[in-house]
């Protein structure tokens, strides 16, 4: 394991909400001290899919719901976020990609909005989960061209059923520097490969909105443990069993785990009735269903999801923390940025309650404290 990956005790130089310098004695004329001596200080929280919380969604949220959105992340320790953008009319997704490039300033104690993840409309219907299927479309590439130029320059990562995509549809995603991942997908294990091959880089949320494995029909599912690309996984126990969680760590380089919270609007929320998609969504006990019974999203924040993962896997908490931060960070293509405690990057850091307890007794956002 990298010498990065480990825990070592160091100064951490702040200014002007990046980090200048990471030793053993940091010489400067310090204007502010904060002591840490005992505690562990890890990377702020990256995550790359996230339609909401606090009550609202980045589908429908104005640029100040946005503003309440980013702190609330920041305050459970999620500091880098890429909205993600359910299935919706085109009319509605341009207008979601304006609101969310307002909100791409860095601000202290606030989460950084790094870019967006679309997630939508093009979907296989058989696999669509939560989008209502008068959303969905069959991939254009002149629809998705302009779509995707609406959003620029923000940072870009597309969840989409590939085996649906013409070779041209990966051609201007990728000659526009946009990542592309397999999701809500019908894909044989063959089809899946062949994504890979024109460039797809990740899997969205194993196991998930995918086939089940079978030992004639592997399937994407297959696909995404047993490939270099990266696999996403809402590590909340309810989306996937504990021991298939387990057993994707144990077959993935760790380097390409990405733990996912896939929260909805009713994250950091109480129960009660709310939407994703098109859909309606009852939340109870924390859990969000659509009207037909099948999961819509999660109530999970990402520092949950990295304790679950270091439970459910029994991993070191060293070996855990890059798959909330540094590789959901490098998947997308933001990890020169945030996602690593050294000079030159954003300063998100979070102190733990202890190594035991993955719980954030204080977190920096953009260098500010959030509250």
């Amino acid at each position: 394991m990298p010498d990065t990956h480990k825990f070592r005790h160091a100064d951490i130089l702040i200014e002007d909400s990046h980090i200048i310098a990471v030793g053993d004695s940091v010489e400067n004329e310090y204007d502010d001290v904060i002591d840490c001596t005992g505690r562990y200080i890890i990377p702020g929280l990256v995550d790359v899919h996230t339609h909401g919380r606090a009550g609202y969604d980045f589908n429908t949220a104005t640029v100040d719901d946005i503003s309440l959105m980013r702190r609330s992340y920041a305050s459970r320790g999620t500091t880098t976020v890429m909205a993600t953008l359910a299935s919706a009319p085109l009319e509605s997704l341009y207008s979601s990609a304006a609101s969310i490039g307002v909100n791409r300033s860095e601000k202290p104690g606030m989460a950084t909005i790094a870019g967006c993840h679309l997630e939508g409309r093009y979907l296989n219907p058989a696999y669509r989960g939560a989008h209502a299927s008068e959303l969905l479309a069959l991939p254009d590439c002149d629809e998705f061209t302009r779509l995707i130029d609406a959003m620029m320059p923000l940072p870009v990562h597309v969840s989409a059923a590939l085996e649906l995509a013409s070779e041209d549809f990966y051609t201007a995603a990728l000659s526009r520097g946009v990542t592309l991942g397999l999701a809500h997908t019908a894909a044989t294990y063959e089809e899946a490969e062949l994504a890979i091959k024109r460039g797809a880089k990740s899997f969205t949320h194993t196991y998930n909105a995918m086939p089940q494995m079978h030992h004639r029909n592997p399937g994407a599912t297959a696909a995404s443990l047993l490939s270099s690309a990266y696999s996403e996984i809402i590590c909340d126990g309810e989306h996937v069993h504990p021991a298939m969680i387990s057993m994707l760590a144990r077959l993935k380089s760790p380097d390409r785990l990405v733990l996912i919270t896939d929260s909805m609007e009713a994250a950091g929320s109480p129960d009660g009735e709310y939407a994703i998609a098109g859909e309606k969504v009852y939340v109870r006990n924390g859990l969000a269903v659509n009207i037909h019974g099948a999961l819509a999203g999660s109530t999970l924040d990402l520092m949950t999801a990295l304790a679950n993962f270091v439970r459910f896997t029994g991993m070191s908490l060293e070996k855990a923390i890059p798959a909330a931060t540094e590789n959901p960070a490098r998947m997308v293509g933001i990890d020169n940025v945030c996602g690593r405690i050294m000079p030159g990057l954003r300063a998100d850091l979070i102190i733990l309650k202890s190594y035991d307890e993955i719980v954030p007794v204080a977190v920096w956002a953009s260098g500010g404290f959030a509250e």
